[in-house]
């Protein structure tokens, strides 16, 4: 799998490290700088679930996460672990570069998105231009699909934002039935950002969407 992803992934000029575990990945991370990170799931020493949370402990870099089983749970559980995106094996050369340019996408237009607007609700304040949130005085630790995930909403605050327009906004074409990823990334910024006994800043309208605000 390796040397298949590494011969297309070179014919179309990228450089590509390999690792063939996953202790060897994060020696690798932690001293090398990555565009992006394809980890597959099942690998000696170290699994790729266990692997992306410890990537994720030190590192906001992009990850496509491979895997051999295709039911919902376990790429709900890819996710959970920080995935930005799972790709169920088998699979063909241009449905991995597809999905690899649509993360690499959203990492430039993290990069350079060019707007003046800053969203406050209550505590939290969401500088959109910047890329940056904070929770008071405190910055947010947030992965950069997290943060896009947050600046949609932001960019709607107070309006209910069906599941589709998070999917077309953040992850792009081809993933309308992908539902899954939102509940997992609004579940992701909802530990971050809500504490327990106050008023949640994200609510659900069954059937629709969520909505960021009052």
């Amino acid at each position: 799998m390796r040397e298949f992803l590494r011969r297309n992934l070179e014919a179309r000029e990228f450089v590509v490290t390999q690792a063939s575990n996953g202790l060897e990945a994060l020696a690798m991370a932690h001293h090398e700088v990555f565009d992006l990170v394809i980890l597959d799931i099942m690998m000696p020493h170290l699994d790729g679930y266990e692997t992306c949370k410890k990537l994720r402990s030190f590192s906001a870099v992009p990850v496509i996460a491979l895997t051999a089983m295709g039911d919902e749970r376990d790429i709900v559980h890819a996710l959970d672990c920080g995935a930005d995106d799972c790709l169920t094996k088998p699979f063909g050369v241009e449905e991995l570069l597809a999905r690899l340019r649509s993360v690499l996408r959203r990492a430039t237009v993290f990069d350079v998105v060019d707007r003046s607007e800053q969203v406050v609700v209550r505590d939290l304040r969401v500088d959109v231009a910047g890329n940056r949130a904070w929770m008071g005085d405190e910055p947010l630790d947030l992965t950069r699909t997290e943060f896009t995930v947050l600046r949609t909403y932001a960019e709607n605050v107070n309006k209910t934002v069906p599941h589709q327009h998070v999917l077309g906004a953040v992850w792009g074409d081809g993933y309308e039935t992908e539902t899954h990823y939102v509940r997992i990334y609004v579940s992701r910024l909802r530990s971050k950002i809500e504490r327990p006994g106050e008023e949640p800043y994200f609510s659900t309208e069954h059937g629709l969407g969520y909505r960021l605000g009052d």
